[in-house]
């Protein structure tokens, strides 16, 4: 009863993205429900991705490592969204990030020939899927270039309000391209009485 209620999700997702319904039939199908503890590595930095997941409940994060061991925080991802790298499904490529979950969380994995499968078909949905990240991404971008740092953490406080609690201010500040330390100061400028 439980794993129906889940895919039931998945299947409402889809639908709302266009996918015609022999497609979400496939899509459950192949679908595999994971129950995953904290910091589990879903994708290796470097490592070919053969699945992509749908994020029922939890909290996931794909970052960026340097060899310096240094992070650098691409995306967080939490309840009913899609966790998709669409540069190395296109590049056909490594993936660029690590993808891990941040709390104990609950996932659908799909095995990646499914999108590969909808893309080389020009399916509404993967072309859905497509431009949604690239708004994300356009938004992103001008997140960064257009505001100052602590434009940058008030937009985040106000926009994901809920993170702001689970996230560490290292993973906050690595998102808004700052140090834990710039951070700090924000915050210390931003609780004094104006």
């Amino acid at each position: 009863m439980k794993h129906s209620a889940q895919l039931s999700q998945l299947a409402e997702f889809l639908q709302q993205f266009g996918a015609e319904q022999t497609t979400i039939d496939e899509t459950l199908a192949h679908a595999q429900i994971l129950e995953l503890p904290t910091r589990h590595i879903l994708l290796n930095q470097g490592q070919q991705a053969e699945q992509f997941y749908f994020l029922l409940d939890g909290l996931c994060h794909a970052c960026y490592l340097t060899e310096n061991g240094k992070q650098f925080s691409k995306e967080f991802y939490w309840d009913q969204d899609a966790l998709i790298g669409f540069e190395g499904l296109i590049t056909q490529s490594p993936s660029p990030f690590l993808l891990e979950t941040l709390s104990t969380s609950q996932l659908i994995a799909l095995p990646i020939a499914l999108i590969e499968t909808w893309r080389a078909q020009g399916l509404t949905l993967y072309i859905n899927l497509l431009e949604r990240q690239l708004v994300f991404k356009e938004n992103k971008e001008r997140f960064m270039l257009m505001y100052s740092p602590e434009e940058r953490y008030q937009l985040f406080t106000q926009s994901f309000a809920e993170l702001n609690f689970k996230l560490t201010d290292y993973q906050i500040a690595s998102y808004l391209g700052i140090t834990p330390i710039s951070l700090s100061r924000i915050k210390k400028r931003q609780a004094q009485p104006q």
